[in-house]
Parts: C-alpha cells; sequence; structure tokens
C-alpha cells in the first residue's frame, strides 16, 4: 500500500497537500489542471524532490529520505528517457547493471520483454530507427523489466495519435496492472483515466484529494473535476 502521510510541498508560490492511501494493485489516474501539482506530486513519491513534511510510506517502509535509485518505483516520462548512442537491448540493460556487463540470462531476459511488446528482434536498433510508437514500447519494456511494485507513469503516451495511445494504455494495462503492482498515471485526458484506471486522484487549489472511484467519479463529477473537464 502507498500512503501519503501529512504530505506537504512547498515551493516558493505553489503549495500541494496529500494525505491518502492507494490499494495495492491499483490503477489510479493523477488528474487535474496544468500546472497544478500533478507531475511534482509523482516527483515527491519517486525521490526527485523532497516534501516540506510529511511521509512517504510504501507497505510500511518509510521511504521519504531514500534517494530514488533505492526505492521500489519506476517511473515512465513522457520523453521515454532512452539512450540514443544504444541500441534498445543496451537501454534495457541499464535496468538491470548499469555498468552493463549482461550475462546470457540477462540478455534472454530482455528478448523475452521485448517480444512481450512487441518489439521482438529489434533489440540491436538504436531509438532514433524506431517509430514513436516502437520508442514507447521500449520505454514500457524497461519499466516490465525492471518488475517494481509501484509504477509512476508521467504522460508517456501524450505525444501519441489517439489511437495509438490507446493501443499503449491497453498495452501498459496488460503487462504491467494486476497483483503485486500498483499503477499512479498522470492524465490531461477523461478518456485515457475512463480506459485504463479504476481510482482517480484529483490535483488542484493545493490539494491532491484522495482517490475516489473513477467511473463514479466520471459519471458524476464533483465540482472541482467538472470545472477541469469544462462541464
Amino acid at each position: 500500500m502507498l500512503r501519503l502521510e501529512g504530505l506537504e510541498i512547498r515551493q516558493d508560490d505553489f503549495a500541494l497537500s496529500a494525505d491518502w492511501s492507494l490499494d495495492d494493485g491499483a490503477i489510479c489516474a493523477v488528474m487535474g489542471p496544468s500546472g497544478g501539482g500533478k507531475s511534482t506530486l509523482l516527483s515527491v513519491i519517486a525521490g526527485f524532490l523532497a516534501p516540506t513534511r510529511g511521509r512517504v510510506v510504501w507497505d510500511g517502509r518509510d521511504l521519504t529520505g531514500l534517494p530514488p535509485a533505492v526505492r521500489p518505483i519506476s517511473i515512465l516520462f513522457q520523453d521515454n528517457n532512452l539512450f540514443p548512442h544504444l541500441t534498445v537491448e543496451r537501454n534495457l540493460g541499464l535496468g538491470l547493471d548499469p555498468r552493463l556487463r549482461l550475462d546470457a540470462n540477462q540478455k534472454a531476459r530482455i528478448a523475452e520483454v521485448l517480444a512481450r511488446v512487441g518489439l521482438a528482434g529489434l533489440g540491436d536498433r538504436k531509438p532514433g530507427a524506431l517509430s514513436g510508437g516502437q520508442q514507447s514500447r521500449a520505454a514500457l519494456a524497461r519499466v516490465l523489466l525492471m518488475d517494481r511494485p509501484l509504477v509512476l507513469l508521467d504522460e508517456p503516451f501524450a505525444a501519441l495519435g489517439p489511437g495509438l495511445r490507446a493501443e499503449m494504455l491497453d498495452l501498459a494495462r496488460e503487462v504491467l496492472a494486476g497483483p503485486g503492482r500498483t499503477l499512479l498515471m498522470v492524465s490531461h485526458a477523461p478518456e485515457d483515466a475512463a480506459r485504463i484506471a479504476d481510482r482517480i486522484v484529483l490535483v488542484g487549489e493545493g490539494r491532491a484529494a484522495p482517490p475516489g472511484e473513477a467511473q463514479a467519479l466520471l459519471a458524476d463529477p464533483p465540482p472541482a473535476l467538472r470545472a477541469y473537464l469544462g462541464l
């Protein structure tokens, strides 16, 4: 379970608070207006930014003072974070060994994961030789390979067209969701949240609200969500 306990984030004139928990196995969309603090909230959970006060707790373990690399978290950004000078295989290999001294078993694992996301046989290509959708699949494969229980998705498919974005959302749910793994996804699009999420955290007016049931919130939005959706 992810718990944000009395969390406060302050940066100059910006402030955001959160005090809630998210059950294991949930797929939660984080929605709200631009500048409201959605990506900032993920940065605090991931450890890239320290909160002003409060704690980030995972399964009873206080993560607040830990560096990002040792947290049980993987994160997928919009730009995919693929190194252009490395092959896809070596980009994925960084998730297993930063020195890239990959043995036969690790290479076999990489090949298996690439096949699972539809990139079989493309491990020797560099990111520039892949389409946008294939690059997103490669980045998703790296998250799958790292196999960490909490996955943060910061609009990784926002640059894709509607059809391809829907395809990648379906793939993310297929390969990442399930027992033992929790997903927290920043999204501006209610259709994306409706497609993949079972919970929604609404961020706005200085507060990240507790997760609510996605279908109920989208079917009968509270005032803050109605304003955000322009209803």
